[in-house]
C-alpha cells in the first residue's frame, strides 16, 4: 500500500505499528528550511529551490523472528545537498548527503537499552512517531566535520597576514626604541 506524501509538518507523524503491518510507504521532498535545527549549521539563508530540498522515502515492514513476535522495521532513504561553508576558501559548498538505513522498533526505552549491543539501529515504538525529527536527526549526523570543495572556485588565501598589515607594522615607530633614545639624550 502506498500512502501519499505528507503535505504539512503535522502530517509527518505516523503510527509505526500500523505503518509496518500494512507495509506502507511514504516519499516526499521537503525544503531544507523546514529543518530548523539543521538550518543553524548551514551556510546563509535557505531559499526555496530543488537544490535545497530533502528527498526521502520510508517503507514499513513486519519481519518474522524465530521464537518471538514479528519485528517492526522502518527503512529510510534520504538524499540532500547541504549548503555549508568551505573550510578552505570560506565560500558556500554544496555537500551531498545520501543515506540508506533501517531501524528496528522496540516496545520501550528499557528494551532499547537492554538490546543496545545489537548491530541494528533501535528506536522506541510510538503511535505518533515523528518522521520529520528522524529525518533531521539523520541529516545532522551526516554533516561533514570539515566541509570543503574538492577544488575551490577562487584563489585560496594561504597567508595568515596580509601585506598591508605588515607595511603598517614597519611604518609604526617602535615604542622601546623611542624610550631608548630618551635615555641616551639625558
Amino acid at each position: 500500500m502506498n500512502t501519499p506524501a505528507p503535505t504539512s509538518p503535522s502530517s509527518m507523524r505516523i503510527d509505526v505499528r500500523t505503518f509496518a503491518q500494512t507495509s506502507a510507504s511514504l516519499a516526499g521532498s521537503d525544503p531544507l528550511r523546514h529543518y530548523l535545527r539543521l538550518a543553524a549549521d548551514l551556510h546563509g539563508p535557505l531559499a526555496d529551490g530543488p537544490d535545497l530540498d530533502v528527498n526521502w522515502a520510508v517503507r514499513g515492514e513486519l519481519v518474522a523472528h524465530t521464537g518471538s513476535k514479528p519485528q517492526l522495521w522502518l527503512h529510510l532513504e534520504l538524499r540532500a545537498q547541504l549548503p555549508m561553508t568551505c573550510q578552505r576558501c570560506l565560500t558556500q559548498v554544496l555537500m551531498p548527503v545520501a543515506l540508506d538505513n533501517s531501524y528496528r522498533f522496540v516496545a520501550d526505552e528499557a528494551t532499547a537499552e537492554a538490546e543496545d549491543e545489537c548491530e541494528e539501529d533501535l528506536l522506541v515504538l510510538s503511535k505518533q512517531f515523528d518522521l520529520r525529527e528522524l529525518l533531521e536527526d539523520e541529516l545532522l549526523l551526516e554533516l561533514p566535520l570539515v566541509p570543503k570543495h574538492d577544488v575551490c572556485p577562487g584563489k585560496v588565501k594561504l597567508a595568515s597576514t596580509d601585506e598591508d598589515f605588515k607595511a603598517a607594522l614597519t611604518q609604526k615607530p617602535n615604542a622601546f626604541a623611542a624610550l631608548g633614545s630618551l635615555k641616551k639624550g639625558s
